[in-house]
């Protein structure tokens, strides 16, 4: 039984992934931070489908956290063989209106949790020489977004942070790919206005935002024996506004 870890897995693009990747027949760990309940429900989904999911508490920030967490997966379901770095935390506003600790939680979570969080998983890809790692970035990684600087720079890092891997991880057998969303309909967006939505959906050459299952299919085909010849890369899934 392949195992696939979804960090932020209790919503959104996160929930998508895991029920996508079960339906490649992975045991998904769920991973969430605070709200069980939700990360409860994506296990209830996936199960009634046939499928093996259980969830995982964890603040990918945190490296003791995040050693208990791995302890337990592999206790519980076994050795990680695609690891999704999905979880995230937004911030809308200037530069110099946040304060010290609000950059460094971006930072911590967007950036730094991805890359504890990989660090984690892929000894045990490497000694089978087999192991797929999935980071999801932003649209504004690529191009950059006024009152969303530290998110952009984080997720840039991320970009980074793929290219790089993918060359350290592919003698080993492991592929490493990046997912770049653009505007898609999840909670994260939750505080646009109607009117914003209606003009991003305007900007958009299909004329509407993405939605959490655009994203999860993609993650999904990344993770499959479809995509064996396909590493270092940043896929884009946007709908065409960048």
């Amino acid at each position: 039984m392949k195992v696939a870890l979804v960090t932020g897995g209790s919503r959104g693009i996160g929930a998508a992934a895991a029920v996508e990747l079960a339906k490649l027949g992975y045991a998904v760990a769920v991973n969430y931070k605070s709200n069980i309940e939700a990360a409860k429900s994506v296990c209830r989904e996936i199960s009634e489908s046939g499928g093996i999911a259980e969830a995982f508490q964890a603040d990918i920030s945190d490296s003791d956290a995040l050693d208990r967490m791995f302890s337990d997966i592999h206790s519980s379901l076994g050795e990680i063989s695609v690891l999704v770095n999905n979880a995230g935390v937004a911030y809308i506003g200037l530069l110099q209106d946040m304060n010290d600790e609000e950059i460094k939680n971006l930072s911590d979570v967007n950036l730094m949790g991805a890359m504890l969080t990989t660090k984690r998983a892929v000894p045990d890809m490497i000694k089978r020489h087999d192991g797929v790692v999935i980071n999801i970035a932003s649209m504004w990684g690529e191009v950059g977004a006024s009152c969303e600087v530290v998110y952009s720079a984080c997720k840039a890092g991320i970009i980074g942070f793929t290219k790089a891997l993918s060359k350290e991880l592919g003698p080993s057998g492991i592929r490493v790919n990046c997912v770049s969303p653009g505007v898609i309909d999840t909670d994260m967006n939750s505080e646009l206005t109607d009117e914003t939505i209606s003009e991003l959906c305007e900007e958009t050459p299909l004329l509407r935002i993405g939605t959490p299952t655009d994203v999860g299919k993609t993650i999904a085909f990344l993770a499959s024996d479809e995509a064996s010849f396909i590493t270092g890369q940043v896929i884009s899934v946007n709908g065409g506004i960048i």
